[in-house]
């Protein structure tokens, strides 16, 4: 995959199932349309590094969702290793500091590109506050502020929320690939998400990866699903 920060924008799948084989059946059902998928940590403590190899192999590119947090040493290695089995994209926490992100980018080499992640879709900025312990009143600040700590620290890009996404590129223009997750389609259910938009409205925002998890896989017709989402995400012609 070529990491490139501007183009079309590309459809990820959320392979947010308990082990191998589901995640096997839930690609075969999802058939071409399916060229992205996202491993994370349920999958991955389950099925290992295997299946990403596995993935990889059968001509599907890989996020590798694990959003590192820890020592810069430790970043470092686990995103040379993450690279080595072939994942296109890793995530690391931007809160880990811009020693920790730069490990990260120099472990994963230029054939893998690091999204830093700012925060959380599921957290409002009232949460935020608990979790972080001082008064925030936009969540659009924390982000903004986390995104200038990734591209200094040379990362691919950006994990956001689409209601933050018009805003880091308004500033930043295309120095980040912005990856949005939390996406759903209208009159859809929100779930545990507490920042959500739609597929068209994230392209709009900016968004170079979209992160398709229940409003495909919890669908009544889950590959239909997924065809109405890559053809919301072609109709929109970015600037």
């Amino acid at each position: 995959m070529a990491l490139v920060n501007t183009g079309t924008a590309r459809a990820i799948v959320a392979l947010d199932v308990a082990d191998a084989s589901a995640a096997r059946r839930l690609v075969e059902m999802l058939g071409d349309d399916c060229d992205f998928v996202k491993v994370g940590s349920e999958l991955f403590t389950a099925a290992g590094p295997e299946l990403v190899r596995t993935m990889q192999r059968s001509g599907h590119d890989v996020f590798l969702d694990l959003k590192f947090h820890d020592i810069p040493n430790t970043v470092r290695g686990a995103a040379r290793t993450a690279a080595g089995l072939g994942a296109s994209l890793i995530t690391v926490h931007a809160s880990g500091g811009a020693r920790m992100l730069e490990a990260a980018v120099a472990g994963a080499g230029n054939e893998c590109g690091v999204l830093a992640v700012s925060v959380l879709t599921s957290l409002d900025a009232a949460q935020l506050a608990v979790s972080w312990g001082r008064s925030i009143e936009l969540v659009e600040r924390e982000v903004l502020r986390l995104a200038q700590l990734a591209i200094e620290a040379g990362a691919h890009g950006l994990v956001c929320s689409g209601l933050e996404a018009r805003a880091v590129r308004d500033r930043f223009g295309d120095a980040l690939a912005l990856l949005i997750p939390g996406i759903r389609f209208s009159g859809d259910s929100a779930h545990d998400q507490a920042r959500v938009i739609t597929p068209a409205a994230a392209v709009e925002a900016g968004a170079r990866y979209l992160v398709l998890g229940r409003a495909v896989t919890s669908a009544a017709a889950p590959r239909e699903a997924l065809r109405q989402a890559r053809v919301e995400i072609s109709s929109v012609r970015r600037d």
